[in-house]
């Protein structure tokens, strides 16, 4: 494996919790449990530093970034801004296929909140929404999107503390799509605003 495919795992196991915020992590622990060289633990490291995932501090070592309230709730304003600019393009370059595919990633969202692990709700959840953000041809705002998504360590896998939040997010993301398959991007980009700030 390759440092950029180490530097996605180790990101994985952070956006699900497995390590957790401000985690040290030992790079002979990450050796291990990857399965890599001790070059390529530091280069996919550093590459998750660059992205503001993973904090290096000189003569102690690596560790998951803590981020506070203020903090996530900007990364959230940031995302909201992103993929709300996105809307007007998913609408226009959706097929019917495409919102048959976003709603079977849908109900596989909702299904995951009644017999599904907290992860495999995530898991559902982000396949949603790279679906729907795939329909966007600014292929830069969906990176830098998905980059701050990303940006908020572990705190994916808890949003939906209660049933309840997770039942009202599998609604909104049926609302998303009928506001694709109606081709109005401004609904659609309200409703992506209001499921991030939520």
């Amino acid at each position: 494996m390759n440092s950029a495919e180490l530097a996605d795992r180790i990101a994985h196991d952070i956006n699900t919790g497995e390590l957790t915020s401000g985690t040290w992590l030992k790079q002979v622990d990450l050796e291990q449990r990857y399965q890599s060289s001790r070059a390529g633990v530091r280069k996919a490291l550093d590459q998750l530093v660059s992205e503001r995932l993973v904090e290096h501090v000189p003569n102690r070592g690596y560790h998951v970034c803590v981020l506070d309230t203020v903090q996530r709730r900007h990364i959230d304003e940031i995302r909201a801004v992103l993929e709300s600019a996105a809307a007007a393009d998913i609408v226009l370059q959706a097929t019917v296929e495409d919102i048959h595919r976003l709603r079977t990633l849908a109900t596989q969202f909702e299904e995951m909140i009644f017999k599904g692990s907290l992860l495999q709700q995530y898991e559902a959840n982000l396949a949603f929404h790279r679906e729907l953000l795939s329909k966007c041809t600014n292929r830069e705002l969906v990176a830098l999107a998905f980059a701050q998504r990303g940006r908020v360590a572990g705190a994916r896998i808890g949003q939906w503390a209660t049933r309840e939040l997770a039942e009202h997010s599998s609604r909104e993301h049926f609302a998303m799509i009928d506001a694709v398959e109606r081709r109005d991007g401004e609904d659609l980009a309200q409703l992506i605003r209001r499921h991030i700030l939520k």
